[in-house]
C-alpha cells in the first residue's frame, strides 16, 4: 500500500505540476522568442505610442521605440550581480526624463568591476536633450531591498517602482533598453538566443513518468499475483500426491523362538518411498540359522 501511495503521488506530481511548469516555462519562452523576431523586422514607433503612465502591453515588450527627452544622472543606481558574456557585471539604471511624458528606467548598459567586486569608473550620462534609440522591457520584479555600497546605490533588479522610490522619482512601470550606439551608452546587452530551449522534452519527460509509473506498479503487482498463484498450485498438488498407508515393520518369528515379537511399527509413506522399501534387499541368514534349519527343517 505503501509503494502504490507514492507511485500515485508520483503520478500526481508529474502530471498537475512538474509537466505544467516545464510546458509553461516553453510556452512563455516561445512568445518571447516570436517577440523579439518581429521586433528585429519592424520599424521603431515614438515611445509616447505605446508607453503611458501606466507602463505598457504585454505584447509591446522588446518593441522598438525612439524617446526624446534628458537624463537625471543623479539619480542613477546599479545593478549588482548580474552575468554578461558569462563574466560578472553591473548594469548601470538611470531616470529618463520623456519629453510632455513621464520620467521612466533606461538601461545604459553594463561595466565589469575592478579588483574583485569594485564598480569601476563609470562614465556620466550626457546632459540636455537626447533621442535614444532603445527596446521596451517589462519589470523584474523584486527580491531585495536596495543597498548603498562603494558609493553607489546599488539594487538587485531592475524595478522601477522600488529604484523609483529609492531615488525620489515616480517612474512608469517599464524600462527601456539601449540599442548599441546610443548617447550615454555603455556596454551593450545582447538580444537573448531565439531558441525554445529544452523546455519542451522536459515537459513530455514528465508527463512520460507520470504513465510509466502506474504501469511499471501494475507489472509487478501482476508478476507478483501470478508467482503466488503458481506457488498455491504446487501446495495443492504436493498435498494431493502422497497417500498414507500403514505398514507392519515387525518381523514375524517361529513359535519356537524364545524372543518376543518386536511391537508393529506403522509410518505413513508416499509412493516414492515405498517403491523405494519394495527394492530393499531382506538381511541373508546365517550359517548357523542354515544349519539348523536343515536339521530340523525349520528355521530358528
Amino acid at each position: 500500500m505503501a509503494l502504490a501511495a507514492v507511485v500515485v503521488m508520483f503520478a500526481f506530481l508529474c502530471f498537475w505540476v512538474l509537466a505544467p511548469w516545464q510546458l509553461g516555462k516553453n510556452t512563455s519562452t516561445s512568445h518571447r522568442n516570436d517577440l523579439i523576431t518581429e521586433s528585429v523586422d519592424a520599424d521603431p514607433v515614438a515611445v509616447g505610442e505605446v508607453l503611458s503612465a501606466t507602463g505598457f502591453a504585454p505584447d509591446d515588450e522588446w518593441r522598438r521605440v525612439v524617446a526624446d527627452g534628458h537624463y537625471l544622472p543623479d539619480k542613477e543606481v546599479l545593478v549588482r550581480l548580474r552575468s554578461i558574456k558569462e563574466a560578472p557585471a553591473y548594469e548601470v539604471v538611470t531616470p529618463f526624463q520623456l519629453d510632455d511624458g513621464p520620467i521612466v528606467m533606461v538601461n545604459r548598459g553594463y561595466v565589469s568591476p575592478i579588483q574583485g567586486t569594485q564598480p569601476p569608473p563609470i562614465d556620466p550620462a550626457p546632459a540636455g536633450e537626447v533621442t535614444l534609440n532603445a527596446r521596451l522591457r517589462e519589470s523584474e520584479g523584486t527580491s531585495r531591498e536596495p543597498i548603498q555600497e562603494a558609493g553607489h546605490l546599488q539594487v538587485y533588479n531592475i524595478n522601477p517602482q522600488q529604484i523609483g522610490a529609492a531615488v525620489g522619482v515616480d517612474a512608469v512601470d517599464g524600462y527601456l533598453q539601449l540599442d548599441d550606439a546610443q548617447p550615454g551608452g555603455l556596454g551593450v546587452i545582447d538580444l537573448p538566443q531565439t531558441d525554445s530551449g529544452p523546455y519542451l522534452s522536459y515537459g513530455l519527460q514528465w508527463l512520460a513518468f507520470g504513465i510509466m509509473a502506474p504501469l511499471g506498479l501494475a507489472y509487478f503487482v501482476r508478476a507478483e499475483w501470478r508467482e503466488r498463484r503458481k506457488s498455491l498450485q504446487r501446495d495443492i498438488a504436493d498435498a494431493a500426491e502422497p497417500v498414507a498407508v500403514a505398514e507392519p515393520t515387525a518381523q514375524t518369528s517361529s513359535p519356537d523362538d524364545e524372543e518376543s515379537l518386536e511391537p508393529e511399527e506403522f509410518t505413513l509413506l508416499t509412493r516414492k518411498e515405498r517403491r523405494a522399501k519394495a527394492k530393499t534387499v531382506s538381511t541373508p541368514r546365517t550359517a548357523n540359522d542354515a544349519r539348523l534349519a536343515d536339521r530340523y527343517g525349520k528355521d530358528r
